[in-house]
Parts: structure tokens; C-alpha cells; sequence
């Protein structure tokens, strides 16, 4: 397995660090439009890991909004799978490059939504993922595999699904990915500020577009953002956060797998991050559409989603600022195998103090970092396979899960996950 990670931002320098002490793949092509923080990421394991295990990572720069481009380095390296781990808005050319180098494809987030033109809170547009579901065919046909939703959430949650769905219960009334996080990030003076722990362009098309549902009886509905707040409490030492509907993956794909009366996704905000995001929102610093900005050097184009983004800190630098624990996990009642109402929260968690020092990333990124590292393991080992464009819910959950808690003395990795009945 030759991999092409596209991006060496705060994910993909974690996938980079986490593979580094793997062993299943001949070679990791680390890329980015910077080509220093492609540079750096592979810097980091050559100083942490010596030069025998740096010697299988390479640096290049890439232009990942360019099909053409992608597939171009993918054939220079030789690349099987290509790792995309830059922001979504970039999905459907990474996708479209990876196909042309007749290369496997694996992301964390998929293609990008549009809302209902007319009744957005209740009718879906182009939802999460339709372009790529749409070519599945062109992969099928060609013989490769599009894993696409394989970071934690969309990703580790599927993953719990499937499992559930496999080993847990005989019928399943909803599938509820929740996460949650005691989080905090101070400045040099010990006070706490708003800094996203995800990259902003992400956190702000997530959380400000219409939030999908899905019922069996009529399907994907839409809502409004911040919808329907739930006091959920999380295992960890995190306790009681309120979580609201956000629009995210796994809504769209625990569906064309599993069968559920209910999918649903809730992320644990709080009241200041989302009063941020509306004051954002209601100012138009959300917006991707560019205005022209007047400067000293004459008119630009600037979209403010982007200024906002040029404003905060970079979420790969906030590790040494952050404290606390972060929890991706998924909530499902139904009937067990015994015949009994059953309800479980199934659940990973991600100690900011503990990535940091093995893997000097903070929490959040390294949590969605280790999932597609597994996945590329599996595929590389035969585990997993398959063609077309697919879900995480399309393979076997049990070796994933096995493998993942598996002790790294035992050739895991060292991350176990929790299973509460509730």
C-alpha cells in the first residue's frame, strides 16, 4: 500500500504520526499547498521516530482543488489509496483525482450540501455526500473503492452502528450519534477563549446548515440548526451537555445500511459557542459568497467565512492551550438480542493531555486521525475490501473495533471503547 495524505494540517499530520508507528503500508506521500507544514509533518517523525521509519515518508506539495493535479502526484508516487484530510470543500476534486490515478479513495467528511431552495428547515436540497454516492457506478466500474465518512464522526460512530446493529439488538428504534467535550482553551493569561478545536470553514457549514433527520416512515426531513436541545451525560468525567442538531454525515449514511426508525446527530455546543455561531451568522461572516473589500492596494475578494477563518488560531496549534476530554459516541435504543428493550451508549475517549505527549496533537484532530489509520490497516491486510463508493457501515465492525482496543504490545492500538448500558 503506497498512501497519498492529502493535507498536513491538524488531521493529516496526526494520521501521519499515528501511522508512523504502523507497519502495513510501503510508503506515506505527506501533501499539502504548503509545502513547509507538508515538510514539518514529516520533520516531526524523523526527530520522534529516527530516520528507519522516516525513510517511508515523503513530502510534496499538491493542489487539492485541482482534479488534474491530485491524480498527477498520485501517479508520480505510485499512490494505491489516496488519504484526503483537507476541509469538504475540496471532496469532489480529490475524489475526481484518486479516480483518474485508478487509486482507492478514503475521506472524513463528504461532499458538501446544498439546502432546499425554497423550504430549507423541512426539505432537503443536495444532501451530504450525493455527488459521491452518485458516481458510484464510475468506481464500481473501474474496480476501486471510494471508504468515504471514515474519520470519528462521520466514521467511528458508523462503525458502532454496525456493530450494534450485528451483535446488539434484534431491532433498532434510533441510531443517536452524540458527542461531547469539557474542553477549554486559555490564552497566555490563563483566560478562556473561543477557539474552535475543528477547522472553523468546517464547524460553521456543519453547524449553520439545515440539521437532516431521518425517520422510516418519511425518510430525510430537514430542521432548524440548534433544534431540539437534550441534556445527554457522558462517561469520561465530562458529564451532563446540552446537545443540539447539527447536519452531519452519519444521518445520511447509517440509513442506506441499517435499518432504524430514527437517525439522528447531536453535538454538545454550549450556550456561548452557539450564541458565536448565530452572531456570525446574523452579521453575514458566514457567508462563502466573496464581497469586494476595500484596501490599500486597491479592491479584493474576500469570502468572510474565510476572514473568520484568517482571525482564529490554526486547531492544530491549540494542543498546548487545551485541556480536557472529548467524546465521540453513538446512543441506540431498540429491542435487544434477549427480546428486551435495551439502550446503550457506545463510546470513544480522547484525553487531550494523553495525545499530546505521545503525539504532540491535540485531541479532537487526533481522535478523527486514528480511525482512517485503522481503516487503511484493514484494507491493507485484506480485512476489508470491497469496490464502489461505500459507508464505513459496509464492512464488518467487529474487527475494526478489535484492532482498535486491541494493547499495542499485541499489535493494537491501544484504544479501547466503552459500552454503557443506559
Amino acid at each position: 500500500m503506497r498512501i497519498l495524505l492529502v493535507g498536513a494540517g491538524g488531521v493529516g499530520s496526526a494520521i501521519a504520526k499515528i501511522a508512523a508507528r504502523r507497519s502495513f503500508y510501503e510508503a506515506i506521500v505527506v501533501a499539502d499547498y504548503d509545502l513547509a507544514r507538508a515538510e514539518r509533518a514529516v520533520g516531526w517523525i524523523a526527530e520522534r521516530h529516527g530516520a528507519e521509519v522516516a525513510a517511508r515518508f515523503h513530502s510534496t506539495r499538491i493542489d487539492a482543488s485541482d482534479p488534474d493535479a491530485v491524480a498527477a502526484v498520485a501517479r508520480a508516487h505510485r499512490a494505491t489509496h489516496v488519504m484526503n484530510a483537507v476541509e469538504p470543500r475540496f471532496v469532489q476534486a480529490i475524489f475526481a483525482g484518486a479516480l483518474a490515478a485508478g487509486a482507492d479513495y478514503l475521506d472524513m467528511a463528504m461532499s458538501l450540501s446544498e439546502p432546499h431552495p425554497t423550504d430549507p428547515y423541512a426539505e432537503t436540497g443536495v444532501k451530504l455526500g450525493d455527488d459521491q454516492f452518485e458516481q458510484a457506478a464510475d468506481w464500481e466500474a473501474a474496480g476501486r473503492l471510494a471508504l468515504v465518512g471514515m474519520g470519528v464522526e462521520p466514521g467511528l460512530s458508523d462503525v458502532f452502528a454496525r456493530y450494534a446493529a450485528d451483535h446488539l439488538f434484534s431491532s433498532i428504534d434510533e441510531l443517536g450519534t452524540r458527542d461531547g467535550a469539557n474542553l477549554v482553551v486559555r490564552d497566555d493569561a490563563g483566560r478562556e477563549v473561543f477557539a474552535p478545536s475543528f477547522s472553523i470553514w468546517t464547524t460553521l457549514e456543519e453547524c449553520l446548515n439545515p440539521p437532516v433527520i431521518w425517520r422510516k416512515e418519511s425518510g430525510w426531513t430537514t430542521t432548524e440548526p440548534f433544534s431540539e436541545p437534550e441534556v445527554f451525560d457522558f462517561p469520561g468525567g465530562i458529564g451532563p451537555v446540552e446537545c443540539v442538531h447539527v447536519e452531519h454525515e452519519e444521518v445520511l449514511l447509517m440509513p442506506r445500511y441499517l435499518d432504524a426508525q430514527k437517525v439522528t446527530f447531536k453535538y454538545g455546543l454550549g450556550a456561548d459557542f452557539i450564541g458565536v455561531l448565530r452572531t456570525l451568522r446574523d452579521l453575514g461572516l458566514a457567508s462563502t459568497v466573496p464581497l469586494t473589500v476595500r484596501s490599500a492596494a486597491g479592491p479584493v475578494q474576500v469570502a468572510p467565512r474565510d476572514v473568520v477563518a484568517a482571525a482564529l488560531p490554526d486547531p492544530a496549534t491549540l494542543g498546548p492551550r487545551m485541556t480536557g476530554t472529548t467524546c465521540a459516541g453513538l446512543f441506540v435504543t431498540g429491542i435487544g438480542k434477549d427480546g428486551n428493550p435495551r439502550r446503550v451508549y457506545l463510546y470513544h475517549l480522547a484525553d487531550n493531555a494523553v495525545t499530546m505527549r505521545e503525539d504532540d496533537s491535540q485531541c479532537v484532530v487526533w481522535q478523527t486521525a486514528l480511525n482512517p489509520v485503522i481503516a487503511l490497516e484493514l484494507l491493507a491486510t485484506g480485512v476489508w475490501s470491497g469496490v464502489g463508493v461505500q459507508g464505513p457501515e459496509a464492512f464488518d465492525a467487529e474487527p475494526f473495533l478489535e484492532l482498535m482496543a486491541r494493547s499495542t504490545a499485541q499489535g493494537g492500538y491501544g484504544q479501547p471503547w466503552g459500552l454503557e448500558e443506559r
